[in-house]
């Protein structure tokens, strides 16, 4: 049994069972593969996949047994490289970030610049997903750490840093009927025209759903979108109001449209980093994170990180404390 074989079966069920997928994300051949799950299954006795005819058709019992196991092992293993990595002070490696595209657009390139100039041959590989996939990812060992939002509640994660809190903009085209209120309109008033917000809208536990269910509406959503910039060029398009996190917002927005807070509308959200309890985290992941939340002491977060320490956060500040920040960061 090796390291390899255990790396193939994993990787083969996350594959959905599809040896060629499996081969591009290992970079092995696929014949290379089968005869190495031929070599383990005869060790072990047993098969770990059913096959129907040439194709793997589903997990046994005890392969998804031997399966769990193994990722156990190669996580082990990942986390003995990256001791040894940090005991030599080794600053070169690759660090791969899942969050969304708003994170990923208007929040992460100041941090990341960062620890670019700090550790110039890290590579740092950025993956925008949708918030329900995220911290699913990070547990299938696709991703260093994730970085997702949340509103009132903290995610359900082992270890979730708060980074900093935000609100939601009400995006209204200058000719819009509520445009000309004057004011910020009601949960109702809003709920009675097509809106245009995030992907995470259309889940039932969405807060925006909620807001506006709880004010006797409907939600009546014309677009949904990952992208932060999709949803600005669908709300110029007159497909809707547009409802997204402030940090997605520039001046050009601000002159193109009538922008109102939704605080006190909707609920505020939390951005957090989520990490896995039992990996050992790079010393410039770690970096990374207080780059996001320098409100962090860096010992305070090593010390949780290694389990020596309860997570005791101080509270996140709010974006807009964040951003002059930010603006310095950019401009140095």
């Amino acid at each position: 049994m090796t390291l390899t074989q255990l790396r193939y079966i994993v990787a083969i069920a996350d594959a959905g069972l599809n040896i060629t997928l499996t081969s591009e994300r290992v970079h092995a051949t696929q014949p290379g593969i089968s005869r190495q799950l031929r070599q383990l299954e005869d060790e072990l006795g047993f098969q770990i996949f059913l096959r129907k005819g040439k194709s793997l058709e589903s997990i046994t019992a005890p392969g998804a047994q031997v399966i769990a196991r193994a990722r156990s092992i190669l996580a082990e293993a990942a986390n003995i490289r990256v001791l040894a990595a940090n005991l030599r002070n080794e600053n070169a490696g690759e660090l791969v970030l899942v969050t969304t595209h708003t994170q990923a657009r208007f929040v992460l390139p100041a941090a990341i610049a960062r620890i670019k100039r700090r550790y110039p041959a890290v590579g740092i590989r950025l993956e925008p997903h949708g918030d329900t996939e995220l911290i699913d990812l990070l547990g299938k060992g696709a991703a260093d750490l994730a970085i997702i939002s949340t509103a009132s509640t903290p995610p359900n994660a082992e270890l979730a840093i708060p980074i900093f809190r935000w609100d939601r903009q009400i995006l209204l085209p200058k000719d819009h009927a509520l445009a000309r209120l004057g004011r910020v309109p009601r949960i109702d008033e809003l709920a009675a025209h097509a809106l245009v917000s995030y992907e995470s809208s259309l889940a039932p536990e969405s807060s925006l759903r909620r807001a506006i269910v709880e004010a006797g509406c409907e939600l009546k959503l014309a677009v949904a979108a990952r992208d932060a910039d999709l949803i600005k060029t669908y709300v110029r398009a007159g497909l809707g109001i547009g409802v997204l996190a402030e940090m997605a917002l520039d001046d050009a927005d601000r002159a193109d449209f009538c922008v109102y807070s939704a605080r006190g509308l909707l609920p505020s959200c939390t951005s957090w980093v989520i990490l896995q309890r039992d990996r050992v985290q790079r010393d410039y992941a770690l970096d990374l994170i207080v780059a996001l939340a320098p409100q962090i002491d860096r010992r305070d977060l090593v010390r949780v990180v290694q389990g020596a320490a309860a997570a005791n956060w101080p509270p996140p500040p709010h974006w807009r404390e964040l951003k002059p920040r930010e603006s310095v960061v950019r401009a140095a």
